[in-house]
């Protein structure tokens, strides 16, 4: 999906989420996974590639199990700043309800092709993704698969087997606020209502 997408879906005269510019955040490529109770609650995965946040939408969430394949789901592209973004998306804008950044930090790209280190744009182009994650809440190898064909097939998010794969572990249940602000979903909801009386 191109990043017009973004502009053409949002009037950001109603909604708080950033309008975004282009560019880069620095040194080392940025991921974000916010926590999104829209009409049902899923979680965002957004990777820094080409300037901008690809993005997946994943239902259930991220595992650290590598046993488990989860459901992502391709959205569009999203400007660089919105990888800091938490509010409450008024109802009647696209994507409406409440964002909290539930984890976040930056990745290396690790996906090999014959041998060699394939850029993170062309791996996405082909449905292919392998990424080592530093995050506070979740970190390691995951690999983004894409099932079918097409800009809008969708993709699979597994957790790869290595130092950091935990099959006990469950923090999308056991660490449910944002590594922001340490707000829960209903407190940015709550606060962001208070701030519009």
């Amino acid at each position: 999906m191109a990043g017009d997408d973004y502009e053409a879906r949002r009037d950001f005269e109603h909604t708080p989420e950033p309008r975004g510019g282009t560019g880069t955040s620095g040194e080392d490529p940025v991921f974000v996974i916010q926590k999104h109770d829209a009409s049902s609650l899923h979680y965002d995965l957004r990777l820094e590639i080409d300037g901008a946040l690809k993005s997946w939408a994943v239902p259930k969430g991220p595992s650290t199990d590598p046993s488990e394949k989860r459901l992502a789901i391709p959205t569009e592209d999203h400007p660089l700043d919105y990888a800091d973004f938490e509010g409450v998306i008024p109802e009647d804008q696209y994507g409406g309800g409440t964002v909290l950044v539930w984890d976040r930090g930056t990745f290396d790209n690790i996906t090999e092709k014959d041998g060699e280190l394939q850029p993170l744009d062309e791996a996405w182009k082909n449905g292919h993704l392998l990424v080592e994650l530093h995050g506070e809440k979740i970190s390691g190898g995951y690999a983004l698969q894409r099932t079918g064909s097409g800009d809008d097939a969708n993709w699979l998010l597994i957790k790869m087997d290595d130092d950091e794969a935990d099959a006990r572990r469950n923090p999308v249940s056991t660490e449910p606020d944002s590594v922001l602000s340490g707000r829960s979903i209903d407190e940015i909801a709550d606060d962001e209502s208070e701030d519009d009386e």
